[in-house]
């Protein structure tokens, strides 16, 4: 009897465990796709298109350990444009998106697994600054630099303000330094990535807005078990300090 209770426990744990962790078919590999968007995914080197070990960054390196800690097969490509890639995942069984911005609107597009970090608007000022804002209205006052055509400049703009707009975000890093605007509008940490590229660190933060976050967006048709082996595997890299560690190699 003693015998009998004893296989039927250990079945029950074996048939726990499998479930716990549950097989997925033979050959099963997620197309995953990603964009230019410094410090989080960006080709190495100045390119448009990129695969697999060309594609560097934050999530980048992220989700490929995400992928190894979770042993799920996956091949990586970097290309553009956006909405191609956007609607490349929402259409297609097993594709997955990153870094893309949880909203609202599309929570129900996707399954997701993250954050894989966080990103605010933010206004910056020169090293050393003591300047503190509590509102846009009071930033209206200075000759605020930011991207033209970016989100940021764009919201700015929708608040009746007119940010000095330059072509490409790495101009503002100088025209901040020599005094040129008094203030930079950008994304943080795009802001201090491409200021430390330019060889400038320790940028203040006086104002910060708009915080969103960042997410590998799975399509619908992925199986539960690869969001949770996935997600699993984020966490336990947050946990152990990985997560930290990838990020601040690049800020």
């Amino acid at each position: 009897m003693l015998k009998l209770l004893s296989r039927s426990l250990l079945l029950g744990l074996a048939l726990v465990a499998s479930a716990a962790r549950a097989e997925l078919p033979e050959g099963y590999e997620v197309v995953l796709l990603t964009e230019n968007f410094p410090p989080f995914n960006m080709a190495v080197g100045d390119k448009n298109f990129a695969r697999d070990e060309g594609i560097d960054g934050i999530s980048a390196e992220l989700v490929r350990e995400m992928f190894k800690r979770a042993d799920i097969k996956y091949n990586l490509t970097l290309r553009f444009p956006w909405d191609r890639l956007y609607k490349l995942t929402q259409d297609n069984a097993n594709y997955g998106l990153f870094s893309t911005t949880r909203t609202e609107a599309r929570q129900a597009l996707f399954k997701w697994v993250g954050p894989l970090a966080n990103t605010s608007a933010v206004i910056l000022a020169k090293p050393g600054s003591t300047l503190k804002l509590n509102s846009l209205e009071e930033a209206n006052q200075y000759k605020l630099g930011a991207y033209k055509n970016a989100s940021v400049s764009q919201y700015l703009e929708g608040k009746g303000m007119t940010p000095v707009n330059a072509l490409r975000d790495q101009e503002n890093v100088s025209k901040l330094m020599e005094g040129k605007i008094d203030l930079w509008a950008t994304t943080d940490p795009v802001g201090r990535y491409l200021a430390k590229q330019e060889g400038v660190n320790g940028l203040v933060t006086v104002l910060r807005f708009n915080d969103n976050q960042l997410f590998l967006a799975l399509n619908l048709n992925t199986p539960d078990e690869v969001v949770q082996r996935l997600q699993k595997a984020l966490d336990a890299m947050r946990a152990d300090g990985t997560v930290d560690k990838i990020s601040s190699s690049y800020l």
